[in-house]
């Protein structure tokens, strides 16, 4: 087999989750994160339609459903904290709706997946590429500290900000689609009693405000809770690396606000774990370039508020491997067939999210948000097939070859 030797950029989801199979089918992959250690924070994530099978085949579902964040649906309330309107997750099936019944923290699928894979996988933390130069012979990497090192083949699973598609593809502008939102993110405390519903308080545009939704998310740690904003806005010139400055954007963007929006804005000065983007999409027109790939986020971000990433991720993640064990290590094979193999996967989930838009969290009006809170009421007098059928569909796009016994060549 040639190429055996790989290096991955990214230790979230999607680089564990191609080190696992990669390992599996006799390659060396090597992960690389500029964090540290293994990431803390971040919101809820959900395994949906063909990803469930995926993690089904890595042996892992035990400890996902372990992990599971026992939501019970979305609830949707008014100033002084009254029910509006609700979306259970027995409304729209196992992979449908805001909540999948495989839902489970960021950090914890992350941790599952680096406990998996770190005995048979070389992890490099607090380490960033820095140049790449690629050629018949592998791929050359600089290293932000260490020494370069050689590989056969690259693989960019480093988020929507990836450095690798910046280093081999080109500035991060080519293939950013805006979205008009941002979203932030962060862990904090609280005394109510949830009941496995995730709390949602939205404030419809007026008086030269945009609309708005803050929201409480329950945790399986007692006492603790994901504070959540998000926010329609024209794109807002902030310092990416100064955090303070992300803070007061969102304190300026939500202050007067009713609910427990007062509580959560005095928590944030102190969150370790605060995470503040614009929601954008990822379109490349090809995933490859040379011995480099991109995967997960990084090739084709769908948004952070889909409910969809982590299913493309882990996805992409069995394709990818298995193609390349397929092919023999070949990439010039198997980058293309696991390209044409995701590409309708990604196009679906993309139109998705568009279509989905966020006039339901960030409505443009008083009128907006009263027919969202209707359209939320009936859904629990639809038939099922109806309900959660786009989600579904959409998730289900992929239909999983077997590559446990990859071609011989």
């Amino acid at each position: 087999m040639k190429n055996r030797s790989i290096l991955i950029s990214g230790a979230g989801i999607a680089g564990p989750a191609l080190a696992f199979w990669l390992h599996r089918y006799g390659f060396h992959p090597t992960v690389v994160e500029r964090a540290p250690t293994p990431r803390t924070g971040g919101h809820a994530v959900d395994i949906r339609g063909t990803a469930r099978t995926v993690a089904e085949r890595m042996g892992i579902v035990d400890r996902v459903r372990a992990a599971n964040t026992g939501a019970r649906g979305m609830a949707f309330v008014d100033a002084a904290g009254r029910r509006v309107a609700t979306m259970g997750t027995e409304v729209f099936g196992d992979s449908g709706g805001p909540v999948a019944e495989m839902s489970l923290l960021r950090t914890d699928l992350a941790r599952i997946l680096y406990d998996t894979t770190r005995t048979d996988v070389e992890y490099v933390y607090g380490e960033a590429i820095s140049a790449v130069t690629q050629d018949r012979a592998g791929v050359h990497i600089r290293f932000e500290h260490g020494a370069p090192r050689r590989f056969d083949l690259l693989v960019g699973a480093d988020g929507v900000r990836s450095n690798v598609r910046q280093l081999v593809f080109g500035p991060a502008e080519r293939y950013l689609r805006d979205l008009g939102s941002y979203i932030s993110l962060f862990t904090t405390t609280t005394e109510m009693d949830h009941d496995g519903w995730r709390l949602m308080y939205t404030v419809p545009a007026g008086n030269g405000r945009p609309g708005r939704t803050a929201g409480i998310y329950p945790q399986p740690q007692p006492g603790t809770a994901l504070a959540g904003f998000f926010l329609r806005s024209a794109p807002l010139p902030y310092d990416r690396d100064d955090i303070d400055a992300q803070k007061r954007i969102v304190v300026r963007a939500f202050e007067g606000d009713a609910w427990e929006v007062p509580r959560m804005l005095a928590a944030i000065r102190d969150a370790t774990d605060f995470y503040f983007d614009r929601v954008v999409q990822i379109e490349v027109d090809t995933w490859s370039r040379q011995r480099t790939v991109l995967l997960g986020d990084a090739g084709y971000c769908a948004s952070p508020m889909s409910g969809i990433g982590t299913s493309l991720a882990l996805v992409g993640a069995y394709i990818l491997a298995g193609e390349l064990a397929a092919a023999g290590g070949d990439h010039t094979v198997a980058y293309p067939t696991y390209e044409a193999k995701m590409r309708r996967f990604v196009d679906r989930a993309q139109e998705f999210a568009r279509s989905a838009g966020d006039g339901g969290l960030m409505p443009d009006s008083r009128s907006q948000l009263w027919l969202r809170n209707q359209a939320v009421r009936t859904l629990r007098y639809l038939p099922r097939r109806l309900v959660g059928r786009g989600m579904e569909k959409v998730a289900d796009t992929v239909e999983l070859d077997d590559y446990r016994t990859p071609a011989p060549h």
